[in-house]
């Protein structure tokens, strides 16, 4: 499906864009178009990989005609491009609805316009149930994804993958941790009972690939996950950097859950069970709901959600087994020694 394609990323100067590229530079792809309004970022990036099929578009999703004349001539795209960190989106919700929301449109109007055969965008756990704003603009744009495909699906695949907390992202509690721990200063964690869902970069990138491999317009993948709280992770790192730093709970952050959600009642009850992933197709009745009045859907009140909290939850030296597969943890383990 890679052979001779172009493309395209958009916020592509980040985490998953880096590993984007680390799996995907020899797949045999004519052309990969970083797009994303960071130069400095794209520079980096530039000089790093130093690959002509590389081609770095500076724009901004917010703005449809610079997404929109990077996409002319690509075959599939990637939508990474968002704001996602919890208290930034909570001071200033706005900027989250005109890139999460707005900027979503442009990619998928421009994606339809420029006759891109398959767009998968990229969502998170906090978009069930949310409680807060980076939450409610992602809910937002898996909407318009699902109803996007209802009416723009001709010739092109609209999907979503859901994920929790990539482990080692750049703005991730990881690199706090790390960071904390080769100062001397203390761990600083909100609640020891907060729990999270827990992935590598690697299985993100896995994600997306299978619901660009497989998806039907509308659908939503989630893979299996499994969780942590946020004390084992602490623990966990301080055991493998051999380190005596104190643990400091400082409270709950802004806008922030106990735990979080992947999969609603609702949506387990019409899921897909495919292995390593859910697949939660889109609810594609029209608006007579006429015949639903009269019929109800017994596993809808049979499921319960899918959450950090009743989900595989891993002890330490699992988590540690995990964790020393991350190139982060490698490099950063090297560095102290």
């Amino acid at each position: 499906m890679l052979k001779n394609k172009t493309l395209l990323i958009t916020g592509g100067t980040g985490s998953f864009g880096n590993a984007v590229m680390n799996k995907y530079l020899n797949a045999g792809l004519k052309e990969i178009r970083i797009f994303s309004r960071d130069e400095k970022k794209q520079e980096d990036m530039r000089i790093h990989f130093n690959n002509k099929i590389l081609k770095f578009y500076i724009g901004d999703i917010r703005d449809y005609q610079s997404i929109s004349s990077a996409m002319i001539g690509a075959d599939y795209v990637f939508h990474a491009a968002a704001f996602k960190q919890v208290p930034s989106c909570e001071f200033y919700p706005m900027q989250a609805v005109k890139t999460n929301i707005i900027g979503a449109e442009n990619v998928l109007e421009a994606a339809y316009k420029n006759k891109v055969s398959n767009v998968v965008v990229l969502s998170t756990d906090k978009a069930v149930y949310p409680i807060n704003s980076m939450g409610l603009s992602k809910a937002m744009m898996e909407k318009l994804m699902i109803a996007k495909s209802r009416v723009l699906s001709s010739g092109c695949v609209f999907s979503a993958i859901r994920y929790g907390n990539v482990m080692a992202s750049r703005g991730s509690v990881i690199p706090l941790f790390v960071s904390q721990i080769k100062n001397g200063n203390p761990l600083t964690i909100t609640d020891p009972n907060m729990t999270r869902f827990m992935m590598s970069l690697d299985e993100s990138v896995k994600l997306v690939e299978f619901a660009f491999k497989r998806a039907k317009p509308g659908d939503i993948f989630v893979q299996k996950s499994s969780a942590v709280t946020i004390m084992t992770l602490a623990k966990s790192l301080l055991k493998l950097f051999n380190a005596k730093n104190k643990i400091k709970i400082i409270g709950t952050r802004h806008a922030e859950k106990l735990y979080e959600t992947l999969l609603t009642r609702e949506e387990l009850s019409a899921t897909k069970d495919m292995g390593m992933y859910f697949r939660i197709p889109a609810d594609n009745r029209d608006l007579n709901y006429a015949q639903y009045f009269t019929q109800g859907d017994r596993l809808t009140s049979e499921s319960k959600d899918y959450h950090s909290h009743n989900t595989k939850r891993l002890g330490e030296d699992e988590l540690i087994k995990k964790l020393l597969k991350i190139k982060y943890i490698q490099k950063e383990l090297s560095n102290n020694e």
